[in-house]
C-alpha cells in the first residue's frame, strides 16, 4: 500500500513534516511559516539535562510544540500517540496507512540506517512521515533527505522506541479536521508574539539571559573543568548548533524567510527589513561556531581563546535582544 504522496525537501525535520502533511492536505504551507507559527525559535541551557555527556542546549523548541502550536493557531485538529507495546504501534501505523493516511513519527537518529555515520548518534527528537508500506518494509519521506527512502519493520520498531532522553514511545501524529480556511494572520502575529515572550524571558537559561548565562559559563570551563573537559562542552554547543536539526544559525536563517514571507501577508514592511537584520545575526551565529569549532578541534588550552567567543556570544546576545524588542513593536 503506498499513499499518493509528494516528498519536499526541507531544512528542518519537524517544519518539515508539518509543511509535507499540510501541502498533501491540500494547504500550501511553506517550511519558514510553519516554523514561524509554531514559534520554533529558542534559545535555552538545560544543565540537569546530560546529552553525550554534557549538558544539553536546544535553540528549538521541546519536539512536538512547534506543531502544536501551529495546529491550534491555524485551527487544525491533531491527534497525537505513544504506545507502550511495540506491535501496537505497528498496528495503528498499518491501520493510518490502509486508510491512505501519512503520519508524522517522532524517532531516534542512532539507528536510522540511511543516515550518514557521523550524523547517527542519541537524539531522540528526529521527525519523519511515513507514507507506505510493501510487504516488510515501511516507505519513508524524511524532510531532511533529498529524496525518499525505506526502514524495515524491525528498524523502523528500533528508532520508534529508541532509550533515553526524549525517548519516543513509538509517537505517532498526524492531523484529523481542518477548517475550510487558515487564519494565517492571526497566526502570525500569536506566533511573533511568543517568540518574543521566550527569547526576551527574565530566566537565566532561556532566551537572550540564556546566551549571556552560557558565556559566562565559557570563560570559566577551562580552569573549571580542564581543557579536555571544557573543549568537550564547548564541542557540545556547537554540535546542538549546528549538527542536531540545522541550529543555532540555521534557525535564524529559516526565521528570517518567516518573517519576509509574513510581510507580504500583513502587508508590514518592518517585517521585511527585520527579515535582513535576523539573516545578518544567523551569520554571527555561524562564525561563533567555525570559531569555537578551531577551539575543540585543536585542543586549544589558551585562555583567551575561549574568552573570545565568549564575547562573540555576548554580542549576538546583545543584537539579539535588540532585535526581538524592535520586532515586539512591530506587530503591535
Amino acid at each position: 500500500m503506498e499513499i499518493n504522496f509528494t516528498h519536499h525537501q526541507t531544512a528542518h525535520c519537524e517544519n518539515g513534516v508539518i509543511s509535507n502533511l499540510m501541502k498533501h492536505h491540500g494547504f500550501e504551507i511553506s517550511e519558514p511559516m510553519a516554523f514561524g507559527i509554531g514559534s520554533g525559535l529558542l534559545f535555552c541551557y538545560i544543565p540537569f539535562l546530560k546529552v553525550n555527556h554534557a549538558p544539553a542546549l536546544t535553540y528549538r523548541a521541546m519536539p512536538g510544540f512547534i506543531f502544536k502550536r501551529f495546529a491550534k493557531r491555524v485551527g487544525i485538529d491533531i491527534k497525537r500517540e505513544k504506545f507502550k507495546n511495540p506491535e501496537d504501534a505497528k498496528a495503528r501505523l498499518d491501520a493510518n496507512l490502509e486508510n491512505d493516511n501519512p503520519v508524522g513519527l517522532q524517532v531516534g537518529v542512532y539507528n536510522l540506517s540511511y543516515f550518514p555515520d557521523e550524523y547517527r548518534f542519541h537524539f531522540n527528537a528526529h521527525n519523519l512521515i511515513v507514507y507506505g508500506k510493501e510487504d516488510n518494509t515501511y516507505l519513508i519521506s524524511d524532510p531532511v533527505m533529498e529524496t525518499v527512502t525505506t526502514l524495515t519493520a524491525k528498524a523502523l520498531e528500533r528508532v520508534r522506541f529508541a532509550k533515553g532522553p526524549f525517548a519516543p514511545k513509538g509517537h505517532m501524529y498526524y492531523p484529523i479536521a481542518f477548517p475550510e480556511s487558515l487564519d494565517i494572520e492571526k497566526a502570525i502575529v500569536k506566533g511573533i508574539k511568543h517568540t518574543c515572550r521566550d527569547m526576551l524571558a527574565p530566566m537565566p537559561v532561556l532566551g537572550v539571559k540564556g546566551m549571556r548565562h552560557v558565556a559566562k559559563l565559557i570563560r570559566k570551563w577551562p580552569k573549571k573543568h580542564g581543557v579536555k573537559k571544557a573543549n568537550h562542552y564547548l564541542g557540545q554547543v556547537v554540535r546542538m548548533q549546528e549538527e542536531i536539526g540545522t541550529g543555532g544559525g540555521g534557525f535564524r536563517y529559516i526565521f528570517a524567510a518567516f518573517l519576509q514571507e509574513s510581510s507580504g501577508v500583513l502587508n508590514n514592511q518592518k517585517l521585511a527589513e527585520l527579515s535582513k537584520e535576523m539573516t545578518i545575526i544567523g551569520d554571527l551565529w555561524r562564525d561563533f561556531a567555525l570559531d569555537a569549532s578551531r577551539i575543540y578541534k585543536n585542543r586549544s588550552a589558551k585562555t583567551d581563546a575561549y574568552n573570545n567567543v565568549a564575547s562573540q556570544l555576548e554580542v549576538i546576545a546583545d543584537k539579539e535582544k535588540v532585535f526581538f524588542k524592535s520586532l515586539k513593536k512591530a506587530i503591535k
